[in-house]
């Protein structure tokens, strides 16, 4: 049997006896875990692992959501809150059009759900804390519509660091009130700094620098990556859309870069927002999260990632990522 599935396997069983899923849940989960974090990979695993976090909540569960469409995550939340867990919600005001059903199932449960704040342009977080102790940091939404086929990512935290400065932000943000957000330990924030501290992973790439993005057209980050082939740095990119960004794959790919892309009308749809830099070495860090290369996802959203030097999380996204270049249209 593969290194790999043996690791998964090896996930799976961590991720039963630390609650996330269920034992008969066990044979789907595609996950690694360590100490800290475990790897949820979509849509190779179900979303199976998520209900059941949402489940084991005790005390409370805070969920900002950019896209929240999943009756059986709806039907999770309320079932806390009859059960007199404290239940709230942050959906994005601007996808009312999607939102509106979990809104208004989860109002007349009698769940704390309010629309985001009017300061940012998009709330785009995709984040589930439960009992102020462990947050699932998604790169995709709740949104069944797309689960069989969206290439998506969710690192369970449990740094203590982080998880209070997310629940710290959600309250902010559930009150409608400004806050700069703290880092925690991991935590990357838009719009607070997200842009320099992604500009600060590509920089640091020494090696390699492997990148997994839906959208891939922000100026800075773009430059950053051409520059990171320009000095050597061993680099390849999975996108989306190349009609759409084939200027900025055009740049990557003449100083050097390897570039895949998929369609959206055909297989995996990479909705992904992940970069893994200088893996196999003492070095390496992966970021994953809700930013994707844009100005307005870096500059005006709320958004929420991390980066890690976690090994599992690492070996994770970096396995995922080797599969989907080998699979995607080279450029």
């Amino acid at each position: 049997m593969p290194l790999a599935t043996l690791a998964r396997r090896a996930g799976a069983l961590l991720l039963v006896g630390a609650g996330l899923i269920s034992a008969s849940g066990a044979a789907h989960a595609d996950a690694a875990v360590t100490a800290g974090y475990s790897t949820i990979v979509f849509p190779d695993q179900d979303h199976s692992a998520v209900y059941s976090l949402i489940n084991s909540a005790t005390r409370s569960v805070d969920v900002t959501m950019y896209e929240l469409r999943d009756t059986t995550a709806v039907n999770a939340l309320i079932a806390r809150q009859r059960a007199g867990v404290r239940v709230r919600v942050i959906l994005d005001g601007k996808h009312s059009s999607v939102n509106g059903a979990a809104y208004s199932a989860l109002k007349a449960a009698g769940v704390g759900v309010t629309y985001s704040s009017s300061a940012f342009v998009y709330t785009h977080q995709k984040t589930v804390t439960v009992d102020g102790a462990k947050s699932l940091i998604l790169t995709g939404n709740l949104d069944a519509t797309y689960y069989s086929s969206s290439r998506d990512y969710g690192v369970v935290d449990t740094d203590a660091n982080d998880v209070a400065a997310i629940e710290q932000v959600f309250a902010a943000d559930y009150a409608k009130t400004s806050i700069t957000p703290s880092d925690g330990d991991n935590l990357v924030w838009s719009p607070t700094d997200s842009q320099d501290r992604l500009l600060a992973l590509i920089n640091g790439a020494r090696t390699s620098l492997d990148v997994e993005e839906l959208e891939f057209g922000d100026p800075a980050l773009v430059d950053a990556i051409t520059a990171a082939a320009d000095r050597g740095v061993t680099v390849r990119v999975v996108g989306m859309n190349p009609d759409s960004y084939g200027s900025s794959f055009d740049e990557v790919t003449t100083a050097g870069a390897k570039v895949v892309t998929y369609s959206s009308t055909t297989g995996l749809y990479i909705h992904a927002k992940a970069i893994v830099a200088d893996y196999g070495t003492p070095t390496a860090k992966v970021f994953a999260g809700s930013e994707n290369f844009s100005d307005n996802s870096l500059n005006n959203n709320r958004e929420l990632g991390l980066i890690v030097s976690d090994s599992g999380v690492l070996t994770t996204i970096e396995s995922t990522f080797a599969t989907d270049f080998a699979n995607g249209l080279p450029y």
